[in-house]
């Protein structure tokens, strides 16, 4: 048994923010991650497509206030601004006229007027769009697409504190190895859970698959799915609105079906975003030929996300290949060589990609931003204030934890 000053669960960016911190302060630091990489829910891998595919986060979001953007631009990391928008909108199979995309606009535009000035007692971002097909494509643009969840299941208090994310850059090297460059320095213990965390004495004591460290205090940075499971066990248990927190901030799902397209382009152009509106919230979004790649990548998010990821990755690409047979042709088929699924919401460690509050659980994040006994402190995505659901935010809400315990002479 050891003891150290900060003990960290999880070495994704908030985990690894916190750790250097503490470090450059002269704090002694452990650092314990489940999985056998670090980065989370930032990873980049080349085996699918024999290229840099971003399994998670892609975007380097709100490059202003963001961290690693600066740290991208100084590796040489090949960027693109990329403010999503849709340039090709689809109703079915039908392509959506000029004045249609005009009402698209208007009905985004709506919405973002709607969230500064609505009020009410059910607190569903679902209470803020009309029925009509725009406000239905805005629905899901803002909804499934960026929160991914299905707009009945998203807090308007929440989703109104999230801040713009413009400029937004997209990388061609990865964001999930930018992440991994920039945490190479920051030892860590891989392939080791976290089982319990005991705050029955003056500090914590941690039980790992490797043994029990006793620290003075303990950053958790698990997603809020792994800690509403139960997958870190506290004893004794947290205080009521701690678990409740947990509850209310339910971890949304948004799912990648990238395809592999050689010899047609369907006259789209690199970086072209495409949505295609379905019926039965079976929508799709498509980013097109980033970097001029030969690559479609899917996105569905909210409970058809669930749904298909259930359903496997056969079907989830079947599915996103026959949405481009439906809207540009028979011949599409041909031109889909290979496809993948990302499976965050199967995966044990995340239960998810990222939190979003239930309608009137917004105050989740602040009842979660508070330390239990001084000596528990909570991090993460979910934490990350107007970044809330970004690599930065987690990155920043682990920096500003450490600060915190630094401040407090811990």
């Amino acid at each position: 048994m050891s003891a150290i000053d900060v003990a960290i669960v999880g070495a994704g960016a908030a985990g690894l923010g916190a750790a250097k911190v503490l470090a450059r302060a002269g704090k002694t630091v452990k650092v314990f991650e489940a999985m056998d990489r670090i980065g989370g829910r930032a990873w980049t891998e080349s085996e699918t497509f024999g290229m840099p595919f971003d399994q998670g986060c892609a975007w380097l979001h709100a490059a202003d206030r963001n961290p690693f953007f600066p740290e991208a631009q100084a590796a040489g990391w090949t960027l693109y601004h990329h403010d999503m928008g849709i340039d090709h909108l689809y109703y079915g199979r039908s392509r959506a006229t000029a004045e249609q995309m005009d009402e698209m606009a208007a009905a985004e535009e709506e919405f973002a007027q709607l969230l500064v000035t609505y009020s009410s007692a059910t607190d569903r971002v679902s209470e803020l769009l009309q029925t009509s097909l725009s406000h239905s494509a805005a629905g899901t643009f803002s909804g499934p697409m960026d929160f991914a969840q299905d707009v009945d299941e998203i807090s308007i208090a929440d989703f109104s504190r999230a801040a713009d994310l413009d400029p937004n850059y997209f990388t061609r090297e990865g964001f999930g190895a930018l992440v991994h460059r920039w945490g190479a320095d920051v030892p860590v213990e891989l392939s080791t859970p976290v089982r319990a965390l005991h705050w029955d004495g003056p500090g914590v004591r941690l039980e790992t698959d490797r043994g029990t460290v006793e620290a003075g205090q303990a950053i958790v940075t698990a997603s809020t799915g792994v800690l509403a499971m139960g997958g870190l066990k506290f004893s004794p248990d947290l205080p009521e609105d701690y678990d409740a927190a947990f509850d209310g901030l339910a971890m949304g799902l948004l799912t990648k079906i990238p395809l592999l397209i050689e010899g047609e382009r369907f006259g789209l152009n690199a970086f072209d975003d495409l949505l295609i509106e379905r019926r039965s919230h079976h929508d799709i979004f498509f980013l097109c030929f980033p970097f001029d790649l030969p690559l479609m990548v899917g996105f569905v998010g909210g409970d058809f996300a669930w749904e298909l990821e259930c359903q496997g990755e056969d079907v989830a690409v079947e599915f996103a290949t026959e949405r481009l047979v439906r809207t540009f042709g028979s011949d599409a088929r041909k031109a889909v060589r290979k496809g993948a699924m990302t499976r965050w919401g199967s995966q044990r460690w995340t239960h998810g990609a990222y939190a979003a509050a239930r309608p009137g659980q917004a105050r989740s994040r602040d009842v979660l931003a508070v330390p239990v006994a001084e000596r528990i402190h909570f991090a993460g995505e979910a934490l990350g204030g107007p970044l809330m659901q970004t690599c930065a935010g987690a990155r920043l809400s682990g920096e500003r934890v450490a600060r915190a315990i630094l401040g407090a002479g811990g």
